[in-house]
């Protein structure tokens, strides 16, 4: 027999990250020294007291049958967090839904809302799952372009009327991946205003919240009056505290919404982790001081790779938040091109702009998931590339 993939499977490019592995191997097996700057997953270890959490409970043999949702405890930490940090009051029983991981939620959310065909405004370029998601669910997604005139902000006004009436949702992202762009409250309340006018769901992914730098904090778009009617805001572990591998996340804002993705992972879902659910609280409640010494961290790696760039002859603006650095590359290449020969020729793994949409092309992404002696000597490698103009 033979079984074929599903119509909307189809429609989606194999992973960007699959062929840059592969091609990684190869260059490892050659004896060249890889430093991979391609993959935004934290190298650094979550906190002690989390660690010592997960380990202490996962000797318990009580602790290893499903949870079916939050524990007790999980929702209040997460409102108590969001009232601290961002101003933001949260009802736990309503607004805020526990998830397995961020992007497990974003990938359900389409097949929770969306009928087929509706429209989905999407940024381009942005994170795949944005698209990914809408595409698996019959949508039919739409891109806003991101441009560095604009700083990296869509213009809404730029939205024809018609599409405007039949888009159902707005994905936003900001502290931005891959464009580690930030948006202000001013850039929000436009959101809301345009959002109520047309009665679109804004989906907000707010998962680098808290890797800001130079002293500035980011804005959750439900501090903005009247956002819990028409916005979600999604948040996540992984980057703020290093709680990748953990798949741990949350949701917060409109009931209604949450109540429906609620009801759709009740068929799909049996709850995360119990000892990892109490490190996620303990991360909460006690995390301050490590969120701190993470965000100095990734400040230092981003002074660090962005200065040994400029003076390698590349033009780059520090990224104000993010563990990315997105990169012009040099005329005439198309950046999959770069990529893939800037890996073959110096064994610095970087991610092509185009793998996050049409207006990814002529970028690259770096991560400053490596530390400073690497990210020096990654800095030093590519700027060699680009002197010799190799092709």
């Amino acid at each position: 027999m033979n079984f074929a993939p599903s119509k909307h499977l189809q429609q989606l490019k194999k992973g960007i990250f699959h062929e840059l592995a592969e091609a990684k191997r190869r260059v490892e097996q050659s004896g060249t020294p890889v430093i991979d700057l391609s993959v935004g997953s934290p190298d650094l270890p979550p906190p002690d007291f989390a660690r010592e959490i997960l380990s202490s409970l996962a000797c318990d043999g009580r602790h290893y049958g499903y949870t079916l949702g939050a524990i007790p405890g999980f929702n209040d930490a997460v409102a108590r967090f969001y009232k601290k940090r961002y101003g933001v009051p949260l009802d736990p029983e309503t607004e805020i839904l526990q998830l397995i991981g961020s992007q497990d939620g974003l990938a359900h959310l389409g097949t929770a809302i969306l009928n087929p065909k509706d429209v989905v405004l999407v940024p381009d370029p942005g994170y795949p799952i944005y698209e990914a998601g809408v595409r698996m669910a019959g949508g039919h997604p739409l891109g806003m372009p991101l441009t560095e005139e604009n700083g990296f902000l869509p213009d809404l006004t730029a939205v024809p009327e018609d599409i405007a009436r039949q888009a159902r949702m707005l994905i936003l992202n900001y502290p931005s991946n891959p464009v580690a762009a930030t948006a202000d409250r001013s850039f929000y309340e436009e959101v809301i205003r345009f959002a109520r006018k047309y009665e679109i769901l804004v989906v907000q992914d707010f998962t680098y919240s808290e890797l800001v730098f130079d002293g500035k904090t980011a804005t959750s778009i439900l501090s903005v009056p009247g956002a819990k009617d028409v916005a979600i805001e999604f948040n996540s572990f992984s980057k703020t505290f290093n709680l990748a591998g953990c798949r741990i996340g949350y949701v917060t804002g409109n009931a209604q919404v949450l109540n429906i993705l609620s009801d759709m992972m009740s068929h799909t879902h049996y709850g995360v982790f119990y000892p990892i659910q109490q490190a996620a609280i303990a991360c909460l409640e006690q995390g301050e001081s490590f969120i701190q010494q993470q965000v100095k961290r990734y400040e230092s790696r981003r002074d660090t790779l962005v200065e040994a760039l400029s003076q390698g002859g590349w033009n780059l603006q520090k990224p104000p938040a993010t563990m990315y650095v997105w990169a012009n590359i040099p005329k005439g290449w198309a950046s999959i091109d770069f990529a893939f020969r800037l890996l073959e020729k110096t064994g610095v793994v970087v991610t092509p702009g185009s793998a996050f949409g049409l207006q990814g092309e002529g970028y690259v992404r770096m991560t400053l998931t490596q530390a400073e002696g690497d990210l020096q000597k990654a800095a030093e490698r590519m700027s060699h590339f680009v002197k010799q103009g190799v092709r």
